[in-house]
């Protein structure tokens, strides 16, 4: 669930990521000056939004916010299309332009930000209060289902944040907000919102009723053809923001099976490997969170302090699981695939453990899933180590083909390897 995925990215980021993606920005009229901003002063804010930028702990902007916040603030107002991941500061980023361009004297809704969910419109509203506390005559009001008002009412918060169905209500049906009087409409998350039915005609409309020079603002993790051509029905004229493809690699990950006849004899694998050698923390990755569930209650037995991470947990469970494994108050984290795009940076994890090497639902190879699983270690400059459990002659066939797609050699882990391996986990 691409939404759920968004929400658990954002709980667990308390800072910025440092990408080093490079960023690729395309201008609608490319015979404008290109800015690009270093610090946050260049962009002249009010006083009162600079100090709650730096209540917030940015000391300097991310690499989407240097290009996007000279275009987002610029005058006359431009629209923009920027894609970034979860923790670059986009947010942070739509947020300073919408509290730059309200009018606080004027009570009624001069910006609009959409989001797919309740709980991701929460999270974007709590950056608003974050970013805005120094300015109390900014008032921010919540278009989600369950907030009801009274007909007829109009609203004097200058910014609405909601999901696409309530704030079409609000702005058609029951005439709380008047269309025609928002500057701002930001389009958050569009990839998320277009796997949503129904969030995709309900923002074309909302977008239909605003004023022609109402700034557009549209941020999408991914631009698959779907968020393109949604993009550019919504967005006209736009700048365009687009990160490079960083390029994952498996350079600094060694690589190694061990062979096993059933579970049972993984498990006594995974315990030899850990009577070995001292590992600081590791993440174990299962198929099932029946494996899953029976593993971690295994290496509880032995002694060892588990963290268990799957997908019908609540996200804000998992998140406070995530936070757990990172203080390190437990050492060996146990999950599906759940944990495998979320972006755990724990700078501990110097083994990652595929007890069940990834498959699509048709039984083949997931090289994706196999890069962003070990991808988890070897972070941070530092050399990392993979160990897969291999237990069939079709496992050994996934690992096999794993090999040739990254063109990588995976060997068998004998017992000289290990002090080359205590060497990588410390």
């Amino acid at each position: 669930d691409r939404a759920a995925q968004s929400l658990l990215n954002k709980l667990i980021r308390s800072n910025l990521v440092d990408t080093t993606n490079q960023v690729e920005v395309l201008q609608r009229d490319p015979t404008s000056p290109l800015y690009s901003v270093k610090s946050f002063e260049e962009l002249r804010l009010k006083p009162q939004l600079l100090q709650g930028v730096y209540a917030m702990g940015f000391n300097r902007p991310s690499k989407i916010q240097e290009n996007a916040l000279p275009m987002m603030l610029a005058e006359p107002p431009q629209n923009l299309i920027a894609q970034s991941q979860s923790g670059t500061g986009k947010t942070a980023a739509f947020v300073l332009a919408m509290l730059s361009r309200v009018e606080p004297g004027n009570k009624y809704p001069q910006c609009l930000c959409l989001s797919p969910t309740y709980e991701l419109a929460l999270q974007t509203g709590k950056v608003i209060e974050q970013m805005g506390k120094f300015y109390p005559e900014l008032k921010l009001a919540y278009a989600v289902r369950g907030n009801k008002l009274e007909r007829g009412q109009k609203i004097s918060e200058q910014i609405v944040i909601g999901t696409p169905g309530t704030v079409l209500d609000w702005c058609s049906k029951l005439k709380f907000i008047d269309p025609k009087k928002i500057k701002v409409f930001v389009l958050d998350e569009a990839d998320v919102m277009i796997a949503t039915q129904g969030h995709q005609d309900q923002s074309i409309r909302i977008q239909r009723m605003l004023p022609r020079d109402c700034q557009m603002l549209l941020f999408s993790a991914t631009f698959e053809d779907s968020v393109w051509k949604f993009a550019q029905k919504v967005v006209p004229d736009p700048n365009i923001i687009k990160l490079k493809r960083e390029e994952e690699t498996l350079d600094t990950i060694k690589q190694y099976y061990v062979l096993c006849n059933n579970r049972d004899e993984k498990f006594q694998a995974l315990c030899n490997i850990y009577g070995a050698i001292t590992i600081a923390q590791a993440m174990i990755f299962c198929h099932t969170r029946k494996t899953a569930n029976w593993l971690a209650a295994e290496l509880s037995k032995e002694g060892h302090q588990v963290a268990l991470l799957s997908g019908e947990m609540m996200v804000e469970q998992r998140a406070a699981v995530i936070e757990r494994f990172r203080e390190g108050k437990e050492k060996v984290l146990v999950t599906t695939n759940v944990c495998a795009r979320a972006g755990i940076d724990v700078e501990q994890v110097s083994v990652v453990i595929n007890f069940d090497l990834p498959v699509d639902k048709d039984g083949n190879p997931d090289n994706e899933t196999y890069l962003h699983r070990i991808g988890r270690t070897g972070r941070f400059g530092k050399r990392g180590l993979a160990i897969n459990m291999v237990d069939s002659k079709h496992s050994m066939n996934i690992l096999n083909r794993i090999q040739e797609h990254f063109n990588k050699k995976i060997n068998k882990l004998d017992t000289d390897d290990l002090d080359e391996i205590e060497k990588i986990t410390n």
